[in-house]
């Protein structure tokens, strides 16, 4: 059987030169080792630490700390507070770009059905499921691929982009385990009575002091909620009345840089 070298040197109309035994045979490509992508990597002055990506992830997940359901779907006949999808991304997309995790999708699988509104209106329905890989800074990613799954109605085009910024929502959301800090409705509130009610001033204060975190602030806004205070009106720092949910979004937008 001629030598890869012997095929080249005949292709090219010559006589190749006899292997010298005494010298070790070039390795195979598929034998050789793949290339350290760190090998020739200088760390820059904003660059992440190079830790692996299950402590990069832990880290991301200790800096969102929690995402409150400040938007509010107000239909007719139904009404409830929500966490939408631009939230989620813009809190996840800093912290992830700061400590040098990438979430890729792989994989989309989707399917169509057409459907109707109660108004006999036309849509389109996506639900995609799709996998995802995420990378830690060193180029390791997590042992597994996280799947999740969303659903879109659109009257053209865009449902499948829809289901699929949803499934990433329930990503972020499940994989970070990322809470509400909001009051739980169905928490008992039997022994409330009994401890005085604090007035719309003394929360106005708490949530104005610099030392209040944007955690304590979304602990508050539950409170007022669950007291039906939000929409007490107070002076603020202007002297203007304000009301104590307006306050508490000023402060929190304040204290996480514009955030969700």
């Amino acid at each position: 059987m001629k030598t890869l070298a012997e095929r080249a040197a005949a292709s090219a109309g010559r006589a190749a030169a006899p292997l010298d035994h005494n010298e070790a045979e070039p390795t195979p490509l598929d034998a050789m080792p793949a290339p350290d992508p760190m090998a020739d990597y200088e760390p820059g002055d904003d660059d992440p630490d190079m830790v692996p990506v299950h402590i990069a992830w832990l880290r991301v997940r200790k800096d969102v700390r929690s995402i409150a359901k400040r938007e509010l779907y107000n239909a007719p006949g139904t009404k409830f507070n929500f966490r939408g999808v631009d939230t989620v991304v813009n809190t996840f997309g800093p912290v992830t770009l700061k400590h040098g995790v990438n979430v890729f999708p792989v994989e989309v699988v989707a399917e169509y059905r057409d459907t109707t509104t109660k108004n006999n209106a036309k849509m389109h329905e996506c639900t995609a499921t799709v996998s995802w890989m995420v990378m830690g800074p060193k180029g390791d990613t997590l042992p597994v691929l996280l799947k999740t799954m969303g659903e879109a109605l659109d009257t053209s085009d865009k449902g499948t982009a829809k289901a699929q910024s949803v499934a990433l929502r329930v990503l972020l959301l499940t994989g970070g385990l990322t809470p509400t800090h909001d009051a739980d409705p169905d928490s008992s509130h039997a022994e409330r009575g009994e401890a005085p009610v604090r007035s719309a001033e003394s929360y106005r204060d708490e949530q104005m002091d610099p030392a209040t975190t944007p955690t304590r602030l979304d602990q508050i806004r539950g409170e007022l909620r669950s007291l039906g205070m939000l929409n007490a009106r107070v002076p603020n720092e202007n002297g203007e009345l304000e009301t104590l949910d307006a306050i508490g979004g000023r402060m929190y937008r304040d204290r996480t840089g514009g955030g969700a």
